[in-house]
């Protein structure tokens, strides 16, 4: 399939008109924020999918809570969280990114993380950079006294962008990245088939992650770690 390398380039074609979009912004009811830059994506992708692959239903963040889906672990689905990170894109700040999963039957075809102001894109098929680090990357949701009570010996680092964070880890540059509060599956999708591909140890809940799809009502505690020691 070349449907992540084409929605790459439909997207990168409109970054500007997304950009210019990112202070146009309001509050949903879990307190979290939706851009126009959000929907931009989400409207874009849902074009495309409709003349390239329209026996797939997308499952969109922004589509929640989805009382229209028929839920079927055999289906044909594209998941997608048109801007993962959508507090630092509001924000100004550049760690924010695209993410896709496409799976026809249940069976996990390819996946891509594109974080756009970053330069920086990752399709299953391609060939991955690998590093060593002791850094720790922490999902945003921490509280104050989750952080005064984390191990001793380790960098750690919160950047608040899913994408980014799980494909430093798959590649080595964060020693792991850990969400101990839950997840929902647009944001971990590719980065858990991402670690799949490459070796690294994924759990979701507790349980080595076997690329099946994962439900779009619940959430899911994950880690990704690289199969190397630490360094000192």
């Amino acid at each position: 399939m070349n449907i992540s390398k084409e929605l790459v380039a439909l997207l990168s074609a409109q970054l500007d008109k997304i950009i210019s979009l990112r202070s146009d912004f309001s509050q949903k009811p879990d307190g979290s924020y939706v851009s126009k830059g959000d929907l931009l994506v989400q409207n874009l992708v849902l074009d495309y999918l409709a003349k390239a692959l329209p026996a797939h239903q997308l499952i969109s963040e922004e589509m929640a809570p989805f009382t229209d889906v028929i839920w079927n672990e055999q289906g044909n689905y594209v998941v997608l969280d048109p801007i993962d990170g959508t507090e630092n894109f509001v924000s100004g700040l550049k760690e924010w990114g695209i993410g896709i999963s496409i799976y026809t039957q249940g069976v996990h075809q390819e996946s891509c993380i594109y974080l756009p102001e970053l330069n920086d894109v990752h399709i299953t098929g391609m060939p991955m950079t690998h590093h060593r680090s002791r850094i720790r990357g922490l999902s945003s949701s921490l509280t104050k006294q989750d952080l005064l009570q984390l191990e001793e010996g380790f960098e750690y680092r919160i950047i608040g962008c899913s994408m980014y964070n799980m494909l430093a880890a798959v590649r080595g540059a964060y020693a792991s990245f850990e969400n101990v509060k839950g997840v929902n599956c647009w944001d971990i999708l590719p980065g858990l088939n991402f670690a799949l591909e490459y070796g690294c140890e994924a759990l979701v809940d507790g349980e080595p992650y076997q690329g099946q799809l994962l439900f779009p009502t619940q959430k899911y505690k994950i880690n990704i770690k690289k199969r190397h020691e630490v360094l000192a």
